[in-house]
């Protein structure tokens, strides 16, 4: 599945991100050159609306990280919304211990949140 990415103009230095299907290793280099632009101008609040992505990995939370060190760096904000709970997941592993400090390879970090997300998938699909 691809990521599609739709990038609205900036409103009162506030631009909202709508990411939908998979930020993974294939598709995080398109999602980092199409918000570069909006990064280098005066925004100061970046919102990732995530509703509609399905799938996160490791490279797809460095590309969410780098907005935020960018836009943090000049005293901005960058939110994320309506995630998913498999993307939930992967966004409260992260917060709770760094993914560098944990796997010793991204292959190896893709690996493990891949099978959470697959686990949280499963665990919702069996409640219906």
């Amino acid at each position: 599945m691809d990521l599609h990415i739709k990038i609205e103009e900036p409103k009162a230095h506030t631009c909202l991100v709508t990411l939908s299907g998979r930020l993974d290793t294939h598709t995080y280099e398109e999602l980092d050159r199409q918000i570069a632009p909006v990064l280098a101008g005066d925004v100061n609040a970046m919102v990732f609306d995530l509703e509609h992505l399905d799938y996160i990995s490791s490279a797809g939370i460095r590309s969410v990280f780098k907005a935020r060190k960018a836009i943090e760096g000049r005293g901005g904000k960058v939110l994320v919304t309506h995630l998913q709970p498999q993307i939930q997941k992967v966004f409260d592993i992260v917060k709770a211990v760094p993914l560098s400090s944990i796997f010793s390879s991204v292959a190896e970090a893709d690996e493990y949140l891949d099978a959470m997300q697959k686990r949280v998938l499963e665990q919702r699909e069996d409640s219906f």
